[in-house]
């Protein structure tokens, strides 16, 4: 393929312009054509020979590397070389108060429970009583299984095969307290996570998709962010071709702006018209940047929208499981979201979390634990 140093050129002149590039994913760009003429597809061949190939006359007719494709080389590098800073959770380890973080604490007596016994310390700074079962005091059973349960649960097991598996590692419990388990620490963990901006892309997605809630039809709206795959909000709402669908669109987009701190550059939706008077409102301006409306309509075979149909698979298979959720505003929905963002690896991240990919890196063996002590343990210093 031969080079021209004035397209080069060019291309950098697109990069430094606002709203130019579009990424609909790893291998297809769109870039705005630069005399007025709508825009180009830049997509990366799997022949390595080959490499990108663009829909422009100057590509398609002289064969040669045009504006286009090295305006996307230079966005692509660019990405690699700005990386999100990482909040890092890590696993608590215990050398002093939890309060006062004093180092003067000493052991001051057991309790004993039919699980097991837990250790009590004494601050002598502070005068405060704690164990080092943060998160899980006065719980009859121990973290592991705990979480194990939530683990089981969130993968796609109903609350009473749940219960049934937990049997196996020597826990009794029935289906309501496995159920009692995840509304009381999914609540814990999502008031923590709210506290921690996750750093998705320039790019969104929303669609939505159908549910039951009390064997009612009801709609899931989801927004969730094109490159880590992070699921940035939601809400629940009736009809989606209702009047007040506009006003559910609406109250999905300020999640996103109170979520991510910040609006999107492009947002791709299907042709729902509460999308686009909704963007109107929410995210367009005057004053640049301007957030542009791609408005993708699916047909059948279509994979360029790819990723928010995978993404509705996998919550249609869990709410299937759960024959219908039992109110609006369900825990299992929120424990869910933390599960897809910050516990299940994803394949075609290469194995990361969404949240890693965000810059929010859990660490420890078991991930729950992890979150579930720091969520309780910030809860307890502002108390």
């Amino acid at each position: 393929m031969a080079i021209d140093v004035g397209r080069e050129e060019r291309g950098k002149m697109i990069v430094e312009k606002p709203n130019q590039i579009i990424r609909r994913s790893k291998r297809h760009y769109r870039v705005v054509s630069q005399s007025g003429h709508g825009s180009y597809d830049v997509t990366r061949t799997k022949t390595i020979a080959v490499g990108w190939i663009c829909t422009c006359p100057d590509f398609t007719y002289r064969a040669v590397k045009c504006k286009h494709i090295w305006a996307v080389e230079f966005s692509v590098k660019l990405r690699a070389v700005v990386q999100p800073h990482t909040t890092v959770i890590a696993p608590i380890d215990v050398h002093g108060c939890l309060y006062c973080h004093s180092p003067q604490i000493v052991k001051d007596g057991i309790r004993h429970n039919n699980h097991g016994s837990i250790q009590i310390f004494n601050c002598k700074a502070c005068g405060r009583y704690f164990t080092i079962n943060i998160g899980f005091e006065r719980m009859k059973h121990s973290p592991q299984g705990i979480t194990a349960a939530m683990q089981l649960y969130f993968s796609g097991e109903s609350l009473r095969n749940t219960a049934k598996s937990l049997r196996l590692i020597g826990v009794e419990v029935s289906h309501k307290t496995v159920y009692f388990w995840i509304r009381k620490y999914v609540g814990l963990m999502e008031n923590y996570l709210d506290q921690i901006k996750p750093q998705v892309s320039d790019t969104w997605r929303a669609d939505e998709m159908f549910l039951k809630v009390k064997g009612n039809k009801k709609y899931m709206y989801a927004l969730l962010d094109d490159e880590t795959r992070y699921w940035i909000a939601k809400e629940v709402a009736g009809d989606k071709f209702s009047r007040e669908a506009p006003e559910y669109a609406s109250q999905l987009f300020k999640q996103g702006k109170d979520v991510a701190g910040k609006k999107p550059l492009t947002l791709i939706t299907d042709g729902l018209h509460a999308y686009e008077l909704t963007y109107r409102r929410e995210f367009y301006a005057h004053q640049k940047p301007v957030t542009k409306h791609v408005e993708h309509v699916t047909w059948r075979g279509d994979k360029g929208n790819q990723k928010m149909e995978s993404f509705n698979g996998t919550v249609r298979s869990r709410e299937k499981v759960m024959r219908s959720l039992k109110r609006d505003d369900s825990p299992i929905l929120d424990g869910y979201q933390i599960f897809h963002n910050h516990m299940r690896p994803h394949m075609a991240l290469g194995g990361k979390t969404p949240a890693e990919l965000a810059g929010i890196e859990i660490k420890g063996e078991n991930k729950w634990i992890t979150l579930i002590q720091n969520a309780s343990q910030k809860t307890n210093m502002h108390q």
